[in-house]
Order: C-alpha cells, then structure tokens, then sequence
C-alpha cells in the first residue's frame, strides 16, 4: 500500500487512526492486505487467520491499558454505510466504559438467553465449531450472526483451531452476503466480546454481529421515526426467508 501508515511490505498491519473519534490513541486502522482491490470474503483463508491473530493481539494489547474497559473490533464495508476509502481495513476502538449494547446482551446472556439459535432454517453455514446464522428477529434485512459453538468470552481465548474456524464461516458469510444482490450488497459487522474492566462477565459469548443492510438490489433498507420512537423494529424481510437466499448464493459467481 506505501504512504504515512504503512511505508514497509505488510501481510497485515495496523497503525492509529490519523483522524480519531476519541483521543488517546483509542481508535486504530487494522489493514488485512496490501492489494487496494482485495475484500476479506476473498482473501485466502490462511490470510483471514492472520487478520483474526491481528484482531486478537489488539484486543489483548488495548484491553492490558488502565484507561481501557472495552475493545470493539469492527468494519464498514462500503461507501453507503460510511467507509471513506475502499482498501480492505476496519477499525478497533477501546473504550474507558463498557458500551450499553453489549453490556445488555451479555446481562441478558447471564440471565439465561440464548445467543446460539438452534434453527436448521435460519443458519447459513456451520463447520469448524462455527455458527453464522440469521437471528429470528433481526433489525436489519440481511442481519447475520457468527459465534462459536463453544462458549468463548474473547478473542485472545480463542485458540488455534478456533481461530481457524473463525476465519473459514466468517468468510464464507460475507461471501454469502455479498452474493445476494448485483451490485453486492455493503454490510458493517462488529465483534462483542467480554469487557476488559476485571469483572468476570459469565455471560460473555463473544460472537460477531453483520449488518446488510438492503431490502432489495441496491435498495437501502432505512429504520423509521416509529421504529426508534418505539424501540419496536419492522424487518421487510422474512428472516427464513433471508437465510434461504444466503444459502442459495453460488459462492463462485458471487461479486
């Protein structure tokens, strides 16, 4: 790639973000490959692994700071959902307070939910001691979930064959969400894991979230003022329905 950033040859490099949303060095630019036109669905698998190890070592490497109490990992892929540039790269923020959104999930998972949705219907593909399903109720049409089998609170626990796995369903996923429609559809993910903050958080279920957000080729799907006003959200796409189209997607001719 070359420039300010990244001057050496990279497999996989991050550096601090130039323009930060918060200070202190807490917002970083995580790069997964030196090609400008690579996506993270395509790359070799071999290559998504290092892009896993990277997220991992940051995650432990952010989460050891006193002033850290949550690390989030996370893309927009896409200029419509807010990515300025199109070379394969997301983001990690780090936190002083643990975010609302996934302290509630993990209360509501100490509470006794259910992360993992056992559902042949709604799941897309599952190999490896890997999930990505589509959620009963999503907000978004072409919402996605990806999560271990086994309960993992982070991604510094993971280890290597699970990594592996990761690496393997998280793309095929993305594959698949791309390959829905012409043009292929952008999508956001992040990555919930268990706080940094020294609490033992039992319901941490570290898993992925992907957001595709179109109803229809080239169709953004947008949330309403009754939809925020109420908390109550009204998906236009059936989620069995979804996740029927995802597992139709011929990985070949997707993109």
């Amino acid at each position: 790639m070359g420039g300010v950033e990244a001057p050496e040859p990279y497999d996989v490099h991050w550096f601090p973000n130039r323009w930060p949303s918060m200070p202190d060095d807490r917002c970083e630019v995580v790069l997964y490959h030196p090609d400008h036109n690579a996506r993270l669905s395509r790359l070799p698998l071999t290559h998504v692994r290092k892009v896993v190890d990277l997220w991992a070592e940051r995650s432990t490497g952010l989460g050891a700071r006193d002033d850290v109490n949550y690390v989030l990992v996370f893309e927009n892929h896409g200029a419509e959902v807010g990515a300025t540039i199109a070379h394969p790269h997301g983001q990690i923020y780090a936190y002083p307070d643990v975010p609302a959104a996934p302290a509630h999930q993990f209360a509501r998972l100490t509470a006794g939910h259910q992360l993992l949705e056992e559902s042949e219907e709604l799941t897309i593909v599952e190999r490896d001691g890997w999930r990505a399903w589509v959620p009963s109720a999503p907000i978004h049409p072409y919402g996605l979930r990806i999560a271990p089998l086994a309960v993992r609170p982070d991604l510094p626990s993971l280890d290597d064959q699970e990594r592996d796995g990761m690496a393997s369903v998280m793309s095929e996923a993305l594959a698949r969400l791309e390959g829905v429609f012409d043009p292929p559809m952008p999508y956001m993910f992040w990555i919930h894991q268990r706080p940094f903050d020294g609490d033992s958080w039992p319901g941490a279920h570290m898993h992925v979230e992907v957001v595709g957000p179109h109803r229809s080729p080239g169709v953004m799907r947008y949330v309403a003022a009754a939809e925020l006003g109420s908390g109550q959200y009204l998906n236009p796409v059936v989620p069995e329905d979804a996740a029927e189209r995802l597992r139709a997607v011929k990985l070949g001719d997707a993109g």
